[in-house]
């Protein structure tokens, strides 16, 4: 349901089973709508296993602008030891050009109320700085893309 360590927090790369840093797994991970020929984020970290999913963002003290972590395979989440609110897209299934549709948005969560138990259609959710979602124009139905890339690319 979260991910671990990674951009703007205090946690950094974890072990085994962990999910790195955004330069992991060969390369790092941007977010881009496709739509609207937008950038989401910038630096992405990917939580990738079941524990990475469950950590996601609890304990840190923050998200840097541009930044973000992407819950593949996700379709809800919780803010329970959250300390700051976040926005939230829930993305669907890639089409052939690697885009996700926007299936489900949620704006500014509040930490430790903050609960999506179940987004139909969503596999996938971006856990971005509140006011992403309004920076890059995003509405539902837009296409995304979470794509991998060499930096400096």
């Amino acid at each position: 349901m979260r991910g671990a360590g990674g951009p703007g927090g205090a946690r950094g790369a974890r072990g085994a089973g962990g999910a790195g840093g955004p330069g992991s797994a060969g390369g790092a991970r941007r977010a881009r709508n496709l739509t609207r020929s937008t950038t989401i984020a910038r630096e992405l970290e990917a939580a990738e296993s079941l524990w990475a999913k469950f950590l996601g963002l609890m304990g840190r003290p923050g998200l840097a602008p541009g930044t973000g972590l992407w819950l593949p395979g996700t379709n809800g989440i919780h803010m329970l030891f959250m300390r700051f609110p976040i926005d939230c897209l829930f993305l669907g299934r890639p089409g052939p050009d690697g885009g996700r549709p926007v299936v489900g948005l949620r704006r500014a969560l509040p930490p430790w109320r903050g609960v999506v138990w179940f987004v139909r259609g969503a596999h996938g959710v971006l856990e971005l700085p509140v006011g992403a979602i309004d920076a890059s124009r995003t509405e539902l139905g837009d296409r995304v893309l979470v794509e991998t890339f060499a930096p400096g690319g």
